[in-house]
């Protein structure tokens, strides 16, 4: 306790000075509760307003995915160079290291494989979630599938969960054999994520109209890498999915099945943090790969 005698008048009051009210710099999320953006500034960073996630929760529905064999020589020396971390919880345990002090959007919904019908899912409990200290939960949302659905009833009860403990939700669209990956169709399916609870939806980018699909979406969207292409390519598709509107890029194939995945994701993070046009950015990966 302080003692009773001797102690200095209060008097810095700053009377006459309103009180700033810090915004915040994620759209969508200027009302949310402290914790809840505290996850989300440690995932998106705060001067560039951006991320560059790092996938690798394909096993959960594809096994042995070539440059995931052994996740411990593959993924573990790209870590340093990722902002997040996309992965299931079985990987988080067995080979990312505690120490790597990097936050985890944690792939929380599990079910049928690529032998099956995709998207027959079921979700981690939260309590699970906040075991594995996760900054963001992830599950697959299948707008106009089979599953649909029960993976919007997934979304909202895990967005009803995640409020509770404020864990933000990210709401991966899944896009099937049979659904178009054009402005329309990402549009909706984004769209339908946001106003269903999702914080941050992961979508494709697509050639034409994207700028449409992000300025739809009243959330932060980042695009999935998807599958594999040269380089130059992947760096292309990150440059444009920015500067039309996206907070970020989710990559995995494009990063780790690279001739060179430590010098791929230091380019990526030029184009994404630093704007970095795709020639020149390309032309770092080159210098760093040789």
């Amino acid at each position: 306790m302080p003692e009773a005698a001797n102690n200095l008048d209060a008097k810095d009051y700053g009377i006459g000075i309103p009180q700033s009210t810090e915004g915040f710099f994620l759209k969508g999320h200027s009302h949310l509760d402290w914790g809840m953006k505290d996850r989300l500034a440690r995932i998106f960073n705060p001067k560039s307003g951006h991320t560059v996630m790092l996938a690798f929760d394909h096993g959960y529905i594809m096994g042995p995915t070539s440059g995931l064999e052994r996740m411990d020589l593959t993924i573990v020396p790209l870590i340093p160079y990722a902002d997040c971390l996309m992965c299931t919880r079985g990987a988080l345990r067995q080979i990312v290291p505690p120490t790597c002090n990097k936050p985890i959007s944690l792939r929380a919904s599990a079910g049928s494989t690529i032998l099956t019908d995709l998207n027959d899912e079921c979700i981690l409990s939260m309590e699970e979630c906040l075991r594995l200290n996760a900054s963001m939960v992830a599950l697959m949302v299948a707008v106009g599938s089979t599953f649909e659905a029960l993976t919007i009833r997934n979304l909202t009860t895990m967005v009803d969960q995640g409020s509770r403990y404020n864990v933000p939700v990210l709401g991966v669209t899944a896009v099937g054999k049979d659904l178009v990956r054009d402005a329309r169709y990402l549009s909706l399916a984004t769209r339908v994520c946001a106003e269903n609870g999702a914080h941050v939806v992961k979508t494709y980018y697509c050639e034409t109209d994207f700028e449409k699909v992000t300025a739809a979406c009243p959330v932060p969207i980042v695009i999935a890498g998807g599958k594999k292409l040269p380089e130059r390519d992947a760096l292309q598709m990150a440059y444009e999915a920015i500067d039309q509107g996206a907070a970020g890029v989710d990559m995995g194939r494009n990063v780790f099945q690279a001739e060179s995945p430590i010098a791929m994701l230091q380019a990526v993070r030029a184009v994404v943090h630093d704007g970095e046009k795709p020639e020149k950015a390309f032309e770092m990966y080159r210098q760093t790969k040789g």
